[in-house]
């Protein structure tokens, strides 16, 4: 298993994914603390953190919020608890979590499913930038 510091929660997400990619770097942009990484799903990274959740990325191709030794989160509950982490107005996103889980998932599962034909697909993985590069593991 890879090693996280224990400050720190991974993203995994859909690195060929026009829209997973634009929201990586929105988070990076919001991450004041410093508290996120992140890792493509289908990376050397991903797929250990995948295999030691053992999670079927058959049945969830999703966004997954990994906190070591604390939990893990998937779909619209790991965006929601990420933005949380922002802080400042960010808390108003926890108004979402009072919506049923199986109704939030169903929105999600949508945008998800649509994602490609709506914004596109990149034939590699982000590539970060020097200054950005501490940010994927």
């Amino acid at each position: 298993m890879i090693t996280i510091p224990k400050n720190k929660k991974l993203i995994l997400f859909d690195g060929v994914c026009n829209l997973c990619n634009s929201a990586v770097l929105k988070i990076i942009k919001h991450d004041k603390k410093d508290v996120f990484l992140f890792a493509a799903l289908d990376s050397d990274t991903g797929k250990k953190v995948i295999q030691h959740l053992k999670i079927d990325v058959e049945k969830i191709d999703s966004i997954i919020l990994y906190e070591p030794n604390v939990s893990y989160e998937i779909k619209s509950t790991a965006a929601l608890k990420i933005a949380q982490d922002f802080g400042g107005i960010w808390w108003l996103t926890s108004v979402f979590m009072f919506i049923p889980e199986t109704v939030r998932n169903y929105v999600y599962d949508y945008i998800a499913k649509n994602r490609y034909k709506w914004f596109g697909k990149k034939e590699h993985c982000l590539l970060p930038n020097s200054k950005l590069k501490a940010k994927f593991i």
